[in-house]
């Protein structure tokens, strides 16, 4: 398969560390193809620039045509580009390519180097404003360039999350603001996130190394192949992180200063390079659950105590009571939910199974359960106040996740499980998510460190079995145990037992797959 193009508008490094040559390492280590353009050339080593030249609006501009037509990309991402008419240039193509097909634009507003060196003259940041940030997907620039972007006013004074709103109220779709360079919370790097689907702290722990020239490079490459990919902004942003820190083990010394990052194919299976990210705007992460002490194996959900007991008399030992809202107002429904939640929790206790009250978590810990599911929209709109309330409860926590950032943002709360869904497309909701098929149910399991059962279209057993097989440590069934589960469950049962004796040396794939 011919892989996607991406175009690199940026400066070249005469030491080799940053620039278009950091840039063709990360775009190789996502398979994706570049095409690098020069926007200006740099005399410089490990230790210095000394010197800067924009290339000629007419020989950028001429290498951009050539390209248009025989290579269009499905990304571009800008680095340094030497001054304002350099900016106008690279913008009309935007437009121009847009006309033609739907384009990502990656913004690495390069304005200075760590070295000292300035490469942005006020005309240039001018420019960035008015030309490049209400046309980008992305920008990814850090504390020092986001100030300088937004302009006199008091910036200096803004948090970051108060940076990635001002930025994104100049157009910029997203922003993620890099923290490389600023000092750790708890051994932790903290990138802030704005976009139109998720915003907070993106955390890593720091790693230790004195060769860190071309971080910034290669994760803004990253970015801009992972959106070639398929990949959403939020999404993107977690593959990028990934590769950066990949990059940052491997880099090494080339010259008496920081030597370049490197990066390379293979960040994206390793689970200790998998961010955490944030709730919200306080950067709060919980320390892993201890590890428990059964397996969550075939998972029922019901919608009554009826019918969770029902299953329970068919041997099912992990059940959720899930019970909807009705369309109409109905003034008995809460003492029906409390109820129910009763029932359900003293059957449980009774046959020794692990019971998930989903949704009504504040009920479920006053009527004594002993865990609680909830969805990510859920968990969002609880606040900063009501998620460390249900932190403090002691309560067990499944999580919904249907996409890299929100795997990224379940894990930071500690839970019991992470669900991973739909596998397959279901009809119990409505979903804006592609199923996450087989190939992202066995990336969940190898990359989550946290017990991830499959959820989403299991019908028969063979499904059961096809996911138990991706060494999942629960399999979720709703419609498949029908109106009589003393039938229905026994062969699910052998299923899961079949998918676990095949789990047997499953691989991790090298990337998950797009889910929006």
């Amino acid at each position: 398969m011919t892989p996607p193009v991406v175009w690199s508008i940026a400066g070249t490094d005469s030491g080799g560390g940053a620039g278009l040559s950091a840039d063709q390492r990360a775009a190789d280590a996502f398979g994706v193809h570049l095409c690098p353009v020069v926007a200006a050339v740099t005399a410089q080593h490990s230790r210095a620039v000394t010197r800067v030249e924009a290339m000629p609006v007419e020989l950028l501009d001429a290498q951009l045509r050539a390209l248009a037509d025989d290579m269009p990309p499905l990304a571009i991402k800008t680095g340094l580009l030497g001054g304002a008419e350099q900016v106008r240039c690279v913008a009309r193509w935007v437009d121009r390519l847009r006309e033609r097909a739907p384009l990502a634009l990656v913004v690495d507003p390069v304005l200075g180097a760590s070295t000292g060196a300035r490469f942005a003259d006020d005309a240039a940041v001018q420019a960035y404003r008015a030309e490049l940030l209400p046309r980008a997907t992305v920008i990814t620039p850090n504390h020092h360039e986001a100030r300088c972007l937004i302009g006199d006013g008091g910036a200096g004074e803004l948090a970051a999350p108060a940076l990635g709103r001002a930025l994104c109220g100049l157009g910029a779709e997203a922003v993620c603001i890099t923290g490389g360079d600023n000092a750790d919370i708890d051994g932790r790097v903290l990138d802030w996130f704005t976009g139109p689907l998720a915003c907070g702290w993106i955390a890593s722990p720091r790693i230790a190394t004195a060769h860190h020239h071309g971080t910034g490079c290669t994760f803004a490459t990253g970015v801009a192949a992972a959106l070639a990919l398929g990949f959403v902004a939020e999404d993107a942003v977690v593959l990028a992180k990934m590769a950066m820190g990949h990059a940052l083990r491997h880099g090494r010394a080339a010259g008496a200063g920081a030597g370049p990052v490197l990066a390379r194919p293979g960040f994206g299976d390793d689970p200790s390079l998998l961010p955490l990210c944030s709730w919200g705007e306080e950067p709060r992460f919980s320390a892993p659950r201890a590890a428990a002490s059964r397996r969550l194996d075939l998972y029922a959900i019901v919608d009554s105590a009826d019918a969770l007991q029902r299953v329970l008399a068919a041997g099912v030992r992990t059940l959720q009571l899930r019970i909807k809202r009705p369309d109409a107002p109905d003034p008995r429904w809460a003492d029906t939910v409390r109820l129910s939640i009763q029932r359900s929790i003293a059957a449980c206790d009774e046959a020794g199974a692990e019971l998930f009250v989903n949704d009504h978590w504040r009920l479920a810990r006053e009527l004594g359960a002993r865990g609680v599911h909830l969805g990510q929209e859920d968990l969002l709109a609880l606040g900063e106040t009501g998620r460390a309330e249900l932190a403090a409860s002691g309560l067990a926590l499944g999580i919904s996740s249907h996409s890299l950032w929100e795997l990224c943002r379940a894990r930071s709360s500690a839970p019991r499980y992470i669900a991973c869904g739909p596998v397959w497309p279901t009809l119990t909701k409505a979903m804006p998510w592609r199923p996450q098929g087989l190939h992202n149910l066995r990336w969940w399991q190898g990359m989550a460190q946290a017990p991830v059962v499959a959820i989403g279209g299991v019908l028969q057993p063979e499904q059961v079995r096809e996911a138990a097989a991706c060494g999942v440590d629960g399999v979720c069934v709703v419609r498949a145990l029908g109106e009589t589960p003393s039938q229905s469950v026994p062969p699910l049962q052998r299923a899961l037992r079949a998918g676990r004796e095949a789990a047997l040396g499953g691989q991790t794939p090298p990337l998950p797959r797009p889910t929006l």
